[in-house]
């Protein structure tokens, strides 16, 4: 059974320990599942500020760093929160169900 499309199943609920992330590609988008504090989000990999994988980086108090320069996102709103990156990152709907992990990528 399948959840209302466009949501896609990308892992298992326990997959994630808190503060891992998972590459992910979903509706042609490169994407990272990210657990922080046990809640979990998809955000583009990409780091808006330069074209470097956020996932090189790491989780922290809701947040993705970016260690190329150092500038962090809120998982929850992709708003960045520390400089230079200046551009938000897109975030994804994300829901449980059925013991998986589903993102809706559009």
């Amino acid at each position: 059974m399948s959840m209302d499309a466009p949501f896609i199943a990308i892992a298992d609920e326990d997959e994630l320990k808190p503060a891992q992330m998972k590459r992910i590609s979903a509706g042609g988008k490169k994407l990272l599942l990210c657990n922080a504090d046990g809640k979990h989000y998809v955000v583009d990999e990409m780091c808006s500020h330069e074209d470097y994988s956020l996932y090189l980086g790491c989780i922290q108090n809701g947040r993705i760093k970016c260690s190329l320069h150092g500038s962090y996102f809120d998982l929850e709103t992709g708003q960045p929160t520390v400089e230079p990156a200046c551009e938000p990152i897109h975030t994804y709907p994300v829901k449980i169900a059925q013991g998986k992990i589903w993102v809706d990528p559009s």
